[in-house]
């Protein structure tokens, strides 16, 4: 198994709705496709953050990245959308009640505690959260799920999703 619990790739590719995409495994009975020039694709320039469009905290939490992202690397979809509803589903997260947060870039995808480590990584100044991979995956995301579990109660729900721009950068 690969950093954080993840398979590395497989070599399959597949046609799907006409595009040729990329498919890989997470935890082995977990699979998601990605179209490889879609941002979070293996030809893509851009990570793609899914995200719950209604949570203040993740809103907040988008707004923080696209305001450190100096290369324009982020574009951001709300798991509740049309085309955010699939992802997260392949990743196992409900979208009429998300659990967690995803991260996809380079063809693999990352949940909770280790998207959030990953996103911070490319950021500038924020790199050295890279420490916090030497905390053990398992209390990392008993920290993450704690949060995760009073997110609206501590900060907050929008009544409609907070959406990106047609581009999937980050409304200035």
């Amino acid at each position: 198994m690969g950093l954080g619990g993840l398979e590395p790739p497989t070599k399959r590719l597949s046609a799907h709705s006409g595009r040729w995409v990329f498919a890989f495994s997470m935890q082995a009975e977990q699979s998601i496709v990605v179209d490889p020039k879609s941002p979070g694709g293996i030809n893509s320039p851009h990570g793609l953050i899914l995200f719950d469009g209604v949570c203040v905290l993740c809103s907040r939490g988008c707004r923080f990245v696209s305001k450190r992202d100096r290369r324009g690397y982020f574009r951001f979809v709300p798991i509740q959308l049309a085309e955010g509803r699939p992802l997260a589903e392949q990743l196992g997260i409900d979208p009429d009640r998300p659990d967690s947060f995803a991260f996809v870039a380079t063809g693999q995808a990352y949940v909770k505690s280790e998207a959030a480590l990953r996103i911070a990584r490319e950021l500038p100044r924020w790199q050295w959260t890279w420490v916090f991979h030497f905390i053990p995956r398992v209390i990392r995301d008993a920290i993450y799920d704690l949060v995760a579990r009073n997110r609206y109660r501590w900060f907050g729900r929008r009544d409609a999703c907070i959406l990106p721009n047609s581009d999937r950068s980050w409304p200035s």
